[in-house]
């Protein structure tokens, strides 16, 4: 990383600082919201909002009570309270949701509910040490017919003229939008501080095309429903994610472009992740560029996927990344490096030509491998860093790294040809197993390598390390 962006960055992490609490202060019981656990205060709670932002903007309290609700959007100047106490409820039924600035991802689902949203609005914020919880067990196929029957209404779907030419694998789109715990879109100065985030229906927290942003001590739990990503930051720039508690049962933080807008100047640090699909994650829609990204000082524990992916498969150009100082304990493979050929298009934009990958630093990690029986991929590889034969890979450092694994390949597994795969998801189980339990490289311009060593519980037949078509393979031990 440059001086230049290391110090961006640190620019970033104190930009926040100057943040003061709003001074005035509006309750939602003021405006008729009853925190009953049943009354849904949808309109209560977004009167309190608008005559807040109104009159100059504040802060929007709730306390006291269990308080239903449907979509809410913050507004300019608005920081939402929820105390110590109180629960701010995801309503039951799917047609209490608003759709803003919709999209469908790269797995052919309709996106844009959202349970606290934000569109267009600066300086704004959500904070206090309550709950949002989005009862994303609710948002099942199967439950929401039973609600609907129950409250005698029908699915209100979605009337946007969706494309089906540019779908992830020319899928049709699925419009069941779950929403989302909270969605930003091309917000501006954004504070979310302190909160407890309960079970969404999709993902937790959505960053679109967003400026200045700071999330700090946010303690998320995200399990009840599928795609439950921790903290997605997409085409988003200027912010920081610091000492955070994320259990997710997909990606816990994820960089993202679902346009071809960049995400970058972005400082991780400080914080606890566990997922089911991966930690820290690039990708895997990546149109836009990943550049200017720091994360460093980060515990990884009990994670399916992988501890570290960096993807870029739809066109992004990834560069000038550091990941430092990372420790992992039982993750199924610490670090996966990916550039493809898929080139998906989102949001009707211009499709992309193959992108980039160069500029990448991973150094002081230590890492334990899941236990043989509990790994999708066996046997396992440590480091598995891989291009196409039409897109190499350009410059990748690896520094003072020291991995477990629990060994097992046999002297068969040595004669493993991986496939190429340009054009697949860039999952490393669709991959495959490779000849080394180390280090597998292949497609690289400069690979420097300084200061690794792997420790195995059992014997392992295959190669430590694999290189194919690296053009330039410097060990500086």
């Amino acid at each position: 990383m440059t001086g230049r962006s290391l110090g961006f960055c640190l620019l970033i992490l104190g930009a926040f600082s100057c943040w003061t609490e709003p001074s005035a202060q509006w309750n939602v019981t003021d405006f008729g919201a009853v925190g009953d656990g049943l009354t849904v205060n949808t309109k209560a709670i977004q009167r309190a909002i608008d005559t807040c932002s109104a009159t100059g903007g504040g802060e929007v309290i709730i306390e006291d009570g269990v308080f239903v609700t449907g979509t809410i959007l913050l507004k300019d100047g608005v920081t939402l309270n929820v105390s110590n106490g109180a629960t701010l409820l995801g309503s039951d039924n799917p047609n209490d949701y608003r759709s803003i600035d919709p999209f469908v991802d790269a797995t052919g689902q309709l996106r844009g509910k959202c349970l606290v949203g934000a569109l267009d609005a600066e300086s704004i914020g959500i904070t206090g040490s309550g709950t949002i919880d989005g009862r994303g067990d609710q948002f099942t196929r199967k439950q929401v017919e039973k609600t609907l029957l129950r409250l005698g209404q029908e699915l209100v779907e979605s009337t946007e003229d969706i494309r089906e030419d540019s779908l992830y694998a020319g899928g049709k789109v699925s419009k069941f939008d779950r929403p989302f715990l909270l969605r930003m879109v091309r917000a501006k100065n954004i504070s979310i501080k302190d909160i407890h985030l309960r079970q969404p229906a999709a993902w937790t927290i959505h960053f679109y095309q967003c400026q200045g942003f700071s999330v700090d001590g946010v303690d998320i739990y995200s399990h009840a429903n599928r795609n439950n990503d921790g903290i997605d930051l997409d085409s988003s720039t200027d912010g920081t994610i610091t000492n955070c508690n994320i259990d997710s049962g997909d990606d816990a933080i994820c960089f993202k472009t679902t346009s071809p807008q960049p995400t970058e100047n972005i400082v991780v640090k400080d914080c606890r992740l566990s997922s089911e699909w991966g930690a820290i994650k690039f990708g895997t829609e990546s149109m836009g560029d990943f550049r200017n990204i720091i994360v460093r000082n980060t515990s990884i524990h009990d994670t399916k996927g992988g501890g570290i992916k960096i993807l870029s498969v739809d066109g992004a150009n990834i560069s000038n990344i550091m990941i430092d100082s990372i420790d992992m304990k039982n993750v199924e493979m610490p670090v996966f490096i990916r550039l493809g050929e898929r080139r998906l298009v989102y949001r009707d934009a211009t499709r992309q030509p193959v992108g980039s990958i160069s500029g990448v630093t991973i150094r002081n990690i230590t890492a334990s491998v899941s236990r043989e029986q509990d790994l999708r991929l066996f046997p396992t590889t440590a480091l598995f860093i891989t291009g196409t034969p039409g897109h190499s890979i350009g410059k990748v450092s690896l520094e003072s790294i020291r991995i477990t694994l629990p060994g097992g390949g046999t002297a068969e597994h040595r004669s493993i040809n991986v496939p190429e795969s340009e054009m697949e998801y860039p999952e490393f189980t669709k991959l495959g197993a490779t000849p080394a339990y180390g280090l597998f490289a292949r497609h690289i311009d400069q690979l420097l390598i300084k200061d690794i060593n792997f420790n195995l519980l059992k014997s392992d037949k295959r190669e430590k390390e694999v290189l194919v078509n690296v053009v330039q393979a410097k060990n500086q031990d």
